[in-house]
């Protein structure tokens, strides 16, 4: 064994391109990987944590209290199925004022879900009481809020401070508490929740077998079989909290992963095209090793040695490398995701560090393993012939067929060289076809995601955003009411739409979360383009709302349901259109639909478009001395997420764009390491060093036009199926003409990019094989 590891280190040092191209390529790949597995661990590993440590709920379902008494839902644990409950809780929804939440961190105003327990633990859904104690007084209450720095001391925190609900003397805030179901926004006592008249009953379960939603379905039919019709108002799966936490993440793990296994690709293609050429420019070696004692084994050994050491070591530095960049990445698309109210942190497990530290040498082993058996299958003699023997193969039937094409010699020598190594030939065009695949597929998805953050961002159509005044803000309230400020902004000069919008907390029956209503009042034009399926809002009763809140409450287009206010109001509504982004609490509607639930609705912001060449910091000096209460800003923010997209692809792509072009940078050493006798004699009967490069370049540039033409097809496969799968997992929606990204014009330029990946890779090699000398190739035979 020591034998082998002297002959493989001696190869790996006398090697040293290979060994380079080896280690670069299997590093970038490992960078690549390290990316993509850690996003998709990140993506659904703290969920899954957080949610067993804390036997989280697998259904909050919500009973009217008028309809099925206590008593009879506490029967319901003892149902088939049924691995641990808990309740039934009292539940009760009240209406939060401004003033009564202006000094409360993590609280606003609208609809504020309370249940009676208690104590945090129990069998299912034990919370994190992180701050204070248990609320065991008439006057004691426990909110729901992030365990974030700062939240549970000093003097920021609500611990302490005293909250007024509806009807009640005010109460204390004695403990702070956060749980992964999702399952209340505040606690009390259960005597004390018989004062706020609770008009629902809360009940977790954990069933035996939830793993699918089908699962699910059938065990809730079960528990609820019996119980009076309509007693269920709702129940909330632990799959759809899932799913909202793992929804922002999503948007990235489908195009990062395509970008890891293009890159594993390119890595197992070029490590093999450069083990293969190892193995065929040493055959002079190899029939040394084996006239000096070397077993058939022990040679394959050495060239699988020869791959694994710079492999390896490739594989450790891309994976060091990748953590580095993975942890911003993550960061930025895992930032205000959260756990119900468990706020998450992403970390990437171990197992992925570990899975690209061995499998990217196992694969390379694997990519080794079939050119390397070639050696084992050599005899002494038949390999120390070959080694000292210029090669054949069909390459003079093709030049004598090129020979009569009208085009410089140069040209015709070149384009017939690559038939000398048909195979090394071929993994030289796979590895130029996944480089033009993978610049196809990144630029299709730049051209949707620059026109999504366009339409998201409504950069365009809304020059200026106008907000009010807060005196719990520190700032000045304006002079002028609502609809005055309306008024005011469309009278000053350069005005071409102003839109008033507002915002009011209702929820849906049976939820215990609030849902934001976004009300718009005139001006409809400014309205971001975002609109996905469906249209938009034309009458009272009809409101628009994004894929993800279509998802957590399982609604379509078309569908209707109620929503509530605290003081009873209730209205019922259809989902006539799909945005494409938004968040899973967030509705849209008009200003009479809000005003129906929130009569005493305002407008806090107001959208302006201005006219063509309208000096825009111009008009917010005017707005400013109009009304110092109004603080404009100018809307030139872009979208992060698309941002994010289109620079994360941008670096994969060049990086793999710069492994593609080694491995022609590769094949040209070997085509001109192989014909150095052949480029010898070129040169003596007359051919330029110019030509000599123009030959080994075009040889490489026949290959890439074929890769080029042969990628565009994968490019687009693989753009169509990300963006459905992102689509799918990131419940988001893209509307037709953001997918009509492919034109004849637009395709020519990733066909066009297989001849450059070529020519980059091929260049310098050809020009260092142009200028040798006669003398010193001749010498060197």
């Amino acid at each position: 064994m020591s034998a082998v590891w002297r002959a493989s280190r001696a190869a790996v040092r006398r090697r040293r391109l290979q060994t380079a191209v080896i280690g670069a390529v299997v590093l970038v790949s490992s960078m690549a990987l390290v990316v993509a597995l850690g996003l998709l661990d990140v993506a659904s590993g703290p969920f899954d944590r957080s949610f067993g440590q804390a036997h989280g709920a697998h259904v909050v379902a919500t009973f009217d209290a008028t309809k099925v008494s206590g008593t009879r839902l506490a029967r319901t644990a003892h149902r088939p199925g049924v691995r641990a409950s808990a309740g039934p809780f009292p539940e009760a929804v009240v209406d939060m004022p401004q003033n009564a939440v202006s000094e409360m961190p993590g609280i606003g105003p609208g609809p504020l879900t309370v249940v009676g327990r208690a104590k945090p633990g129990g069998p299912v859904d034990r919370l994190d009481l992180f701050a204070g104690h248990w609320a065991t007084g008439r006057d004691q209450i426990v909110l729901a809020l992030p365990d974030a720095p700062g939240m549970g001391e000093g003097p920021h925190s609500p611990i302490g401070k005293r909250i007024q609900l509806p009807g009640l003397a005010p109460m204390t805030v004695v403990g702070l508490a956060s749980g992964v179901s999702g399952t209340a926004q505040a606690w009390v006592s259960p005597q004390q929740i018989a004062a706020l008249h609770p008009t629902t009953y809360q009940m977790l379960y954990r069933f035996e077998q939830a793993a699918t939603a089908r699962q699910i379905t059938v065990d809730t039919a079960a528990v609820t079989a019996g119980l009076p019709s309509g007693s269920l108002i709702a129940h909330q799966s632990y799959l759809t909290l899932k799913a909202q936490v793992a929804a922002e993440p999503n948007t990235f793990v489908p195009f990062l992963m395509a970008f890891g296994i293009l890159g594993l690709l390119v890595a197992v293609l070029i490590v093999g095209n450069v083990v293969s050429g190892a193995v065929v420019s040493g055959f002079r070696h190899i029939g040394v090793l084996k006239s000096v004692g070397f077993t058939p084994t022990q040679v394959v050994a050495v060239y699988l040695v020869m791959a694994c050491v710079p492999a390896t070591a490739g594989a450790a530095i891309g994976t060091a490398l990748g953590a580095v960049v993975a942890q911003p990445l993550l960061h930025q698309v895992f930032q205000g995701a959260d756990l119900g109210t468990v706020s998450v942190a992403p970390a990437i497990g171990s197992w992925v560090y570990a899975t690209t530290m061995l499998g990217m040498p196992a694969v390379v082993v694997l990519a080794a393993l079939i050119p390397a058996l070639r050696a084992h299958r050599l005899s002494a003699a038949r390999a120390l012939s070959a080694g000292s023997a210029p090669g054949g193969g069909r390459r003079p039937a093709v030049q004598r067929w090129l020979s009569g094409v009208r085009l410089p010699r140069s040209v015709t020598l070149g384009l017939g060289l690559p038939f000398a190594r048909p195979g090394r030939a071929l993994l030289t065009v796979c590895a130029v076809l996944l480089g033009v695949a993978t610049v196809t597929f990144a630029t299709g998805l730049s051209a949707t995601m620059v026109s999504y953050g366009v339409a998201v961002e409504g950069t365009g159509r809304t020059q200026v955003v106008v907000w009010r005044g807060e005196a719990r803000f520190g700032q000045t309230v304006p002079h002028h009411g609502d609809t005055g400020t309306q008024a005011l902004l469309r009278s000053l000069p350069h005005t071409a739409d102003v839109s008033a919008v507002g915002f009011a907390g209702v929820r849906m029956l049976g939820q215990s979360d609030n849902v934001s209503m976004e009300g718009a009042r005139g001006g409809r034009s400014v309205l971001q383009d975002d609109l996905a399926r469906g249209r938009w809002t034309r009458k009272p009763g009809e409101v628009v709302a994004s894929g993800r809140f279509l998802f957590k409450h399982g609604l379509r287009v078309g569908d209707s349901f109620t929503l509530s206010a605290a003081d009873g109001r209730r209205e019922r509504v259809t989902l006539v259109g799909e945005v494409m982004a938004g968040p899973a609490n967030w509705l849209r509607a008009d200003w009479t639909t809000m005003t129906a639930l929130a009569p005493d609705a305002q407008a806090n912001q107001y959208w302006v478009r201005l006219s063509p060449g309208a000096d825009v910091s111009a008009y917010m000096r005017a707005v400013r001395a109009a009304d110092p209460g109004l603080y404009p800003e100018e809307q030139t923010s872009t979208n992060a997420g698309a941002v994010t997209v289109i620079s994360s692809a941008s670096v994969l792509t060049l990086m793999l764009t710069v492994v593609a072009a080694m491995g022609v940078f590769n094949t040209v050493v070997l085509n001109s390491w192989e014909r150095r006798r052949d480029l010898g004699m070129l040169k003596s009967i007359g051919m330029t060093p110019r030509q000599v490069t123009a030959m080994m370049v075009v040889s490489m540039a026949g290959l890439g036009l074929l890769g080029g033409i042969l990628g565009l097809p994968l490019g687009v496969a693989a753009y169509w199926v990300v963006v459905r799968t992102t689509e799918h997992s990131a419940h988001l929606a893209f509307p037709a003409r953001m997918l009509d990204v492919w034109h004849p014009g637009s395709l020519a330029l990733p066909a066009l990019a297989g001849v450059a990946i070529a020519a980059l890779g091929a260049v310098i090699p050809a020009r260092a094989a142009a200028r040798q000398t006669i003398a010193r190739v001749l010498h060197t035979e």
